[in-house]
């Protein structure tokens, strides 16, 4: 691509002409560039002449090339694709010609910079087709409605003045090119079966667009467009495109794609609302595309709410309200909320932790605080910006109901698997002012928190996307009312069924649609009443499905609306009217609602207290005699008032009789006094002895949950039982139950690998709770009683759990070690020194070769027919050889650098795991993107970085070598690097017998049964 050239307008003098021509070349048979009047970055030309032939040669050879890239038609024949422009091209097509008129067509895209098409074809006897003035040109919008003018004319090809002519000469062009490949990656596709997706009885899905990667990128959104339009984003620079779908039925309906001419893409969430296509893009926050001009197409677009960047948890959903008024987005947890206007909530979000945190151990997230992930509302030019609901990590996508009911399906935090402080994925209903407590590292806030909202379903291990209603949809009636969620990581699109639940609701989820791979980003149900799914993501081959029900059950519309519980939503809704606003009504209209069992009313009833000066309502809310009230009163207070509101709260707590209360009270009164301690600080002398004297007795209860709240609020309050107590507990913990969702993940084969085994070993997840706690207890310690708890960790550390399992353990001991004289360091030395990381095999082997310098081209060539009756041991010893296990973790076990590598085969098709083998930058994920770092001493290290409060650290290449560590305040520059930290060439020392055993352990997630490893007849 040339981008600083200038093109030429005008056709250049004839003399000049002259001087480039071939011999026996008639002017009028001289190719020229051609294109239409103005080249901008991104463009998609269609080019099209109408030539007669009186008969069909026996010989027709075409050549050509294009800036950047080019579909070349021959009467309705797709016979050519070129995207390399440096290199002329050349095809033979006398078979796609006819006798009488015929027309070629070339649809090419400019990446940037000048722009131009040339071209001929060889009839024979010195006849010739030419790219000249007599084509017409349109860009592809227009060319779609026949609105085309005559193309403009650049220059004769080898002009000393063309940008091109140092790289296509006359002679280059003379002599042809290589042959020129005849598939279309971007042409109209019919459906296909698609057969190996799992679906429920009497639905079909089809494939109906197989995205060309290098042309249109890898699609992570899909939205629905005018008529029976989608829209699709690539996740890179590719750009926005529009789809027309195959019609139902029609065996020779095809699926055409154009991109719309626009300057936007990453869009991780679009819809159509105002005449507009909104697009909520990575790193940029929310744009409007409309047209400007009434032709019809999309042909402006502004950036309305810029957003910084925030990678794969930034910028996500748009959608309109309800009412038509406004719109909804969202972003995850690594982009602040932009300057907004109101807040539904009060805005003075905190941590809220009464014991500091530990960090993620592999620095994820590091430093990123409340809100977190949030969800806001805007009117549709993007202003007057309200934030609804927060506390989520990353939640990519919202849907609504047909009352205007609202959820998100959030994500889980993968590698916290095992410690009590995962939380599963989960579908959230987003009321107004809500929090869902997502803190960082160790931070999150358990379910039971009376300041947050509980999810309505539990899924379990994944990676959300897509959300939608089958609303629309020509679906039996169950799934017409479900909602839809998508699960990236495990390839599955869940039905949740909601059910309503007071002023909220309940849900059941059933596997809707699943295979592998098959990395589902997103879906809308289309005008058709079909379901419109689009896979892909970080540069994965990505495709356009259908799933469509055929089957003998009833599809007429049914209601939707859920069909009890609305006076209870009507009373939440009513409260939630005082949210983000003074109002003098509000407190009177609130208060009686503070004491409901009603959890959501509840908590719409305290934000609209929240919302109302403290001093209207401080009086009332510590008179409060009724203990529930009271409880979610002095939440309010503690978070609403100011530090000499600490002890009338914990006093008027203190005379709460847990006896007589449910434990959800009790666990409400205690969260209330730690958040008081929290927000306000210690309390007095006095008041820390009262609190003492009133929970120490309380320990052990017999609810896991209150001890571990009485555990953190004894240690906080330096309690000299707490130790004793809490290491009774951990002693006699017995058997770690199953998790809420982990019967229903023991019935998912495609969970596999460490989640099944974390599931058949459980660690004491109890235990580590406790654990956690006491790091900070100073009192109440015996040296037998501090053996004990420093050999619980090497306990602990022979269970499985997730990536950052084992070093969370450490990073636990650690800390509590920092408390120990030097004297008692010496005595648990032995404890203290030990790893608790898993260890990797022993005695692995090299790769026998004979290698080569291995291309995506041979591997894929040979691999097609390989993956079957593959060597599990062989390819798990490959996978140490290639020093595969130093940065990646896989199956449980193995580095922390790079990202874990166990679910590939459930996202990623073979291609895609060659890709990311032998050409390991061309799609990177922001979580494992290098850094270079410089500071001011002249030190510069490039890596992947980890971000810790005073300093930074940089593991380089060497993956057994130590960090280079920063000086937050010494850095002088730090910029994100393109290329990989995984090295190419890793394993070019494997034939290809190994390199396939390799590949089939990568995509097996360590299952010695997966299929890839069956012996079949005629195997090796």
């Amino acid at each position: 691509m040339i981008r600083s050239a200038v093109l030429l307008a005008t056709v250049l003098s004839t003399a000049a002409f002259a001087l480039q021509r071939p011999a026996g070349t008639a002017p009028d048979q001289q190719p020229h560039w051609i294109w239409i009047e103005e080249a901008t970055g991104d463009q998609e030309v269609v080019l099209v002449k109408t030539f007669d032939l009186d008969a069909v040669p026996a010989s027709a050879r075409l050549t050509a090339t294009c800036d950047n890239q080019m579909v070349v038609t021959l009467n309705g024949d797709r016979v050519g694709v070129h995207s390399t422009w440096e290199q002329v091209v050349s095809r033979d097509v006398s078979d796609s010609l006819r006798a009488g008129e015929n027309t070629i067509e070339v649809r090419g895209t400019n990446e940037g910079g000048p722009a131009g098409l040339v071209l001929r074809i060889d009839l024979g006897e010195g006849r010739h087709v030419v790219s000249d003035g007599s084509w017409r040109a349109a860009l592809a919008q227009r060319a779609r409605r026949g609105r085309f003018d005559a193309a403009t004319v650049i220059g004769p090809i080898g002009s000393e003045d063309l940008p091109w002519s140092g790289r296509i000469t006359v002679e280059a062009f003379d002599a042809g090119g290589g042959e020129m490949n005849a598939a279309d990656p971007r042409g109209p596709q019919r459906a296909r079966p698609a057969d190996r997706i799992a679906l429920p009885e009497g639905f079909v899905a089809e494939l109906l667009y197989l995205v060309p990667n290098e042309v249109q990128g890898s699609w992570v959104s899909l939205a629905n467009g005018p008529g029976d339009t989608l829209f699709a984003s690539d996740q890179g620079g590719k750009g926005l495109f529009r789809i027309s779908p195959a019609a139902i039925g029609e065996s020779e309906a095809v699926t055409t794609v154009e991109r719309l001419p626009v300057d936007v893409s990453g869009a991780q969430g679009m819809t159509w609302a105002f005449d507009s296509l909104y697009a909520n893009v990575n790193g940029q926050g929310v744009w409007r595309i409309r047209d400007t001009d009434g032709d019809g197409e999309l042909d402006d677009a502004e950036n309305i709410i810029p957003l910084g960047n925030g990678g794969e948890h930034g910028p996500h959903a748009v959608m309109p309200t309800l009412d038509g008024t406004g719109l909804y987005f969202i972003a995850g947890n690594h982009t602040l909320p932009p300057k907004f206007e109101g807040s539904r909530a009060p805005s003075n979000w905190d941590e809220d932790l009464l014991l500091p945190r530990l960090w993620d151990a592999r620095g994820h997230a590091r430093g990123r605080v409340a809100p977190g992930g949030w969800i806001a509302r805007c009117d549709p030019d993007g202003s007057n910006i309200e934030i609804v609901s927060s506390g989520y990590r990353n939640q990519y996508d919202i849907a609504m109901d047909a009352e205007g009911e609202i959820f998100t399906y959030d994500a889980d935090m993968e590698w916290d698997l095992g410690s009590p402080w995962y939380r599963p994925t989960r579908v959230c209903h987003v009321t107004s002012g809500s929090e869902f407590g997502w803190r960082s590292g160790t931070g999150k806030w358990p379910v039971h928190y009376e300041d947050s909202l509980p999810p309505v379903v539990e899924i379990g291990p994944g990676s959300p996307t897509g959300v939608l209603f089958g609303t629309g949809a020509h679906f039996p009636a169950r799934f017409q009312r479900a909602l839809f969620v998508l699960d990236w990581t495990f390839g599955t699109i869940y039905a949740v069924h909601l059910e309503p639940d007071g002023a909220s609701f309940k849900a059941t989820k059933e596997d809707f649609a699943w295979s592998k791979p098959w990395a589902v980003n997103d879906a809308v149900i289309g005008a058709d009443g079909a379901m419109y799914v689009t896979v892909g993501g970080r540069g994965s081959q990505s495709a356009l499905y259908r799933i469509r029900y055929a089957g003998a059950e009833a599809t007429d519309p049914v209601e939707v609306r859920a069909s009890s519980g609305e006076e209870a939503r009507r009373t939440r809704r009513a409260l939630e009217a005082f949210h983000g606003r003074v109002d003098a009504d509000a407190v009177a209209a609130a208060w009686p609602h503070m004491d409901s069992e009603d959890r959501f009313i509840r908590f719409a009833a305290r934000i609209a207290v929240e919302n109302q000066p403290a001093e209207t309502w401080r009086a009332r809310a510590l008179a409060e005699e009724r203990p529930r009230a009271a409880v979610a009163a002095m939440v309010a207070l503690a978070r609403q008032g100011a530090p000499e509101d600490l002890e009338p709260i914990v006093s008027r707590l203190l005379t709460l009789n847990p006896g007589r209360l449910d434990e959800s009270v009790r666990l409400g009164a205690l969260r209330a006094i730690g958040l008081a301690f929290a927000r306000h600080g210690a309390p007095s002398p006095e008041l820390q002895a009262r609190v003492l004297a009133e929970l120490e007795p309380r320990l052990p209860s017999g609810s896991d949950a209150e001890n571990l709240e009485l555990v953190r609020l004894l240690v906080f309050l330096q309690s000299d039982e707490v130790v004793r107590r809490a290491m009774a507990l951990i002693r006699g913990g017995g058997d770690e139950p199953l998790p809420p969702w982990g019967e229903l993940a023991k019935r998912n084969d495609s969970y596999g690998g460490p989640i099944a085994k974390m599931l058949a070993d459980m660690p004491p997840t109890r235990g580590i709770g406790y654990a956690l706690a006491l790091r900070r207890a100073d009192a109440g310690w015996t040296p037998e009683l501090r053996r004990e708890y420093f050999g619980f960790f090497q306990r602990a550390a022979e269970h499985p759990g997730g990536a950052s399992y084992s070093g969370f353990l450490e990073d636990i001991r650690e800390d509590a070690a920092l408390g120990l004289t030097i004297e008692e360091e010496r005595n648990y030395a032995d404890l203290l020194g030990t790893s608790l990381l898993a260890a990797l095999p022993e005695n692995i082997t090299p790769p026998k070769g004979p290698g080569r310098a291995w291309t995506r081209a041979e591997a894929s060539a040979l691999l097609g027919e390989r993956l079957r009756g593959r060597d599990h041991a062989a390819g798990e010893n490959l996978f140490h050889a290639a020093s595969c296990s130093a940065c990646h973790r896989f199956d449980g076990a193995g580095g922390a650098i790079g990202p874990d590598l166990t679910t590939v085969g459930n996202k990623f098709s073979v291609a895609d795991v060659l890709l990311a083998i032998l050409e390991p930058s061309a799609a990177i994920s922001d979580q494992y993107a290098s850094h270079v770092v410089a500071d001011s001493d002249g030190r510069i290290a490039e890596g992947i970085l980890v971000e810790d409060e005073d300093e930074i650290r940089v593991y380089e290449g060497d993956a057994s070598a130590e960090p280079v560590v920063f000086d937050r305040d010494s850095i002088t520059a730090r910029r994100e690097s393109k290329v990989s930290q995984m090295p190419a060439g890793l394993v070019d020392a494997m034939n290809a017998e190994e390199l396939a055993d390799l590949v089939a352990y990568l995509v097996s997630g360590g299952d010695p049964e997966a299929e890839v490893f069956r012996e079949e007849e005629g195997s090796r």
